[in-house]
Parts: C-alpha cells; sequence; structure tokens
C-alpha cells in the first residue's frame, strides 16, 4: 500500500522544505536565549529550531522555516506528528478525564493496550503486560522482573547497548559521555559481554561472536547466576549495528537452555520501525520479555514490558506500577498510533523508505570512500564515517555533515559509541520527494567536506 498523502494524514502541513531565515532564525535564537537561562546546562539541543508545527515529513519552526525530519524525535513519531487517529483519541480522551491512576481506579484504555501489545508482540504463547512511562522504566521492570522470576541476580547486556538514563540504565548502557559520566556509583552485579558488529569484527561472523560472549559469561559470570540478558536487536545509540546473522538466535537460544530471561530491547526498533512489527522477527526470535516505548503512542509517554505469562506474574502485587504507568492520555494515543499501524501496513511504508535509501546511501558509498559502511533495515538507516582506508572512526566529518544537513533545512541525527554514525529515522509518512531531497542534501555536503 502506498503512503497515504500529507492532506490526508496530517491536514494543512505543506510538505516542502522552505527556509526563509538562516538555521536558526531570529525567533528561535531569542529563544535559545530563554532557555540558556531558565533550562538546566546538562539538557542539551542537537538543533536550536523551536516548532511550532509538524506533520509527514516536516517540522515548522518559529520563523517559518520548513525543515525536513529525518528523526522523528529520535523514532518517536513514526506514525508522523499530529497524527489524526492519535489526535482523536487524545483529544477524546482529555474531554474524558486524565487521569485516575491505574493503581487507584483503573481504566479501559489500560487494558486495552496490553491485550494489543500481548497480541501484536512475537510468539503465541499466553502473555502478559504493564505500562510505564519511559524506555528506562520498561528496561529496569524487565530486570525486577526477571529477578523475580529466576531468584537471580546477574544481568548481562552487550557492548554499544544503549537502555537509558536512571541509575540501573546507565549502568546497562555502555557509552560514558554523555549518559554516565560524573554519575557513578551505578548499580552492581551487570556485566557486559561482546556483541556482533560485523563492520568491526575483522571478518568473525555472528554464531562466532555469540560464542565468544557465551564463553564470557559461562567463564566468569556463571550462567546459572544470570537473571537476564538484555539486547537491542538493532543497537540504537550504540550506532544502528545490525548483528551478524545468527549473533542474535544463539544468544536467545543460550538464555533458554539456561533458565536465563531473555529480553529484547525494541524500544527503538519496534512498532514497524524495520519493516516487521518487531526487529525480532527477522531471525525468528521470540523474546522471553519485550521493553517498548518511542513509537508506541505517537509522541506521547507510554512504555511497557510484555512478556511470558508466568514469568510477568511473578511479581507479588503492586510490585510493578508508578503513579503516571499508563496514563489513559498516552494510551489513548497509543490506540490510535497502533490502529494508524495496522490500518495503512505501516511495515510496508518501512520497506518502502528502505527502497528508496539504501540504494542511494550505497552509491554515496562508492564515490565517497569516507562512508564506511551502510547498514539497517526499513527505516532505520545508518552510515558509518572513517578515514578513508581505514575503520577508524571520522567524528569531525560526521559533525560537519550534520551541521551541512541542518543549516540547508534537513534535521539529521548522529551517534554511535565513536560519534561517528549518521542514524536515519524518518516518519513512515515520509513523502518519497522529501527523502529524496534530504538524500541530495546530504550527498552534496559529502561533495563539498569528504572529496
Amino acid at each position: 500500500m502506498s503512503a497515504p498523502t500529507t492532506q490526508e494524514v496530517h491536514g494543512g502541513v505543506p510538505q516542502e522544505r522552505r527556509l526563509v531565515t538562516s538555521i536558526p532564525g531570529p525567533r528561535s535564537t531569542a529563544l535559545q536565549a530563554r532557555k540558556v537561562n531558565a533550562v538546566s546546562a546538562g539538557v542539551g539541543v542537537t538543533l536550536p529550531v523551536y516548532i511550532t508545527k509538524a506533520g509527514g515529513g516536516v517540522l515548522v519552526d518559529v520563523d517559518g522555516n520548513h525543515l525536513i525530519d529525518m528523526g522523528s524525535g529520535i523514532a518517536v513519531t513514526t506514525v508522523g506528528n499530529a497524527n489524526p487517529m492519535v489526535v482523536a483519541g487524545v483529544q477524546q480522551q482529555v474531554a474524558d478525564f486524565t487521569h485516575t491512576c491505574f493503581m487507584v481506579t483503573p481504566y479501559s484504555g489500560y487494558v486495552e493496550v496490553c491485550e494489543a501489545l500481548n497480541r501484536l508482540t512475537p510468539g503465541d504463547h499466553e502473555k502478559r503486560s504493564a505500562l510505564f512511562n519511559s524506555g528506562a522504566e520498561a528496561v529496569e521492570n524487565a530486570v525486577k522482573i526477571a529477578r523475580a522470576y529466576t531468584k537471580r541476580q546477574a544481568v548481562v547486556v552487550v557492548e554499544h547497548g544503549y537502555h537509558g538514563r536512571t541509575n540501573l540504565t546507565m549502568a546497562l548502557t555502555a557509552k560514558s559521555m554523555p549518559y554516565k559520566h560524573s554519575f557513578g556509583p551505578f548499580a552492581p552485579e551487570v556485566y557486559r559481554v561482546p556483541t556482533s558488529y560485523p563492520f568491526r569484527d575483522r571478518g568473525l561472523k555472528g554464531p562466532e561472536m555469540a560464542q565468544i560472549a557465551i564463553s564470557r559469561i559461562e567463564k566468569e559470570i556463571g550462567a546459572g547466576n544470570v537473571a537476564a540478558i538484555i539486547i537491542e536487536p538493532i543497537q540504537g545509540e550504540g550506532g544502528f549495528i545490525v548483528p551478524g546473522d545468527g549473533y542474535y538466535a544463539a544468544m536467545a537460544q543460550f538464555a533458554t537452555d539456561n533458565g536465563i530471561v531473555f529480553v529484547a530491547d525494541e524500544i527503538q526498533s519496534g512498532f514497524c520501525r524495520t519493516g516487521d512489527w518487531f526487529a525480532s522477527e527477522y531471525e525468528g526470535v521470540v523474546p522471553d520479555l519485550i521493553t517498548t516505548a518511542k513509537g508506541i503512542a505517537g509522541g506521547m509517554p507510554l512504555a511497557g514490558v510484555t512478556g511470558r505469562a508466568e514469568m510477568m506474574d511473578a511479581v507479588h502485587g503492586g510490585g510493578l506500577g508508578g503513579t503516571y504507568g499508563g496514563n489513559p492520555v498516552a494510551c489513548a494515543a497509543a490506540l490510535g498510533a497502533l490502529r494508524w499501524m495496522e490500518e495503512v501496513d505501516a511495515n510496508g511504508l518501512a520497506k518502502a523508505i528502505e527502497a528508496v535509501m539504501l540504494p542511494r546511501l550505497r552509491s554515496m558509498a562508492e564515490r565517497f570512500p569516507a562512508i564506511g559502511d551502510v547498514r539497517g533495515r526499513g527505516a532505520m538507516i545508518a552510515i558509518e564515517l572513517v578515514k578513508p582506508g581505514t575503520i577508524d572512526p571520522d567524528a569531525d566529518l560526521a559533525a560537519a555533515l550534520n551541521k551541512h544537513c541542518h543549516m540547508h533545512g534537513v534535521v539529521t541525527l548522529t551517534t554511535g559509541t565513536y560519534g561517528n554514525v549518521f542514524r536515519f529515522l524518518p516518519p513512515l509518512t515520509m513523502p518519497v520527494p522529501l527523502l529524496e531531497e534530504a538524500l541530495t542534501i546530504l550527498e552534496a555536503g559529502f561533495e563539498s567536506l569528504a572529496t
């Protein structure tokens, strides 16, 4: 199915890149000055343009500039900004009530979202879900569930992984700056083992990297001490690392064989982002628990843990929850977003974006040796930049290209342990001409900066 037109989905946001001032413009600059005086310096901003409206593949700022959105608020507005199905659900729910706390007096929206998650996540086993506010909160609760079920304490994560900014999830996260620097000490009983990073694994295949990781677990931790193994099927902040075929499945099988809860962190890769409902499906992996957030609710704060009923029910009554978890407005947004994904074949839209992006980026890689790798699936695509002829990261070039794109009206994001990866997360409502234009601007950046 082809993507609906932006007029049908998002109302009157013109789907064109239009620059009427420099980037940032004078009004954004004035707001940024106010931000500096009012907001903690610890809250950084990638591109200080202040947005007033968004839809389709466009962000409109306070100066009237129309920018191409290649980030979706870091994979959050997968269904597009102000998606009508999300808006309608939110408006109706706000008019009815905004909060009761599900743990005090519950409501049907929470139950309906959990039913949808149980239905859509991989596997036909009996499942349960619980809702929270953020991805980090979901991951932290997945650890709680795994420990309650197994009566074990150790948690295994992999190199380059990112799982959040709370104390426990900082311990789970690999990268120090900016996520962990100066914030320790961190939670104990967290262990890190090698991942599969094909571009940097010197020819080792996915199953070989899995065996290295498994050997580390067996020798240094003891499989019988491990409550959970937590892995992103495609790593997000680590650099959109797609593991070599067989790695992810081998790690899941090792967990099953040893009574370890296998947790798929699908917070960035879930909800049709990769061309499947969940990226775990690519290798046919059925995780014990799946953590979700970001794309679940069209921009409203919501997260979930979904998993095997016997695991989810192992926690004592009252052990899971939180004042705002599964807020009724956020649940209404999620039900609208999930309905949209099913009705328009969102996976097909993600694959159509891949079909445009990968050939263009691979063509650029042939022209520009600074592109060391092109990878990803669906609308979760990345290029890794290196010093030509090496695999040495080139974070400076990544920063310069990012600035070029920003100044020309394309919102792009860099990522990766080494800061040298461009990640592309366009909303699935992105019109193809805008997508092509964004790639043309990136290519022009390479022509001016990398030749």
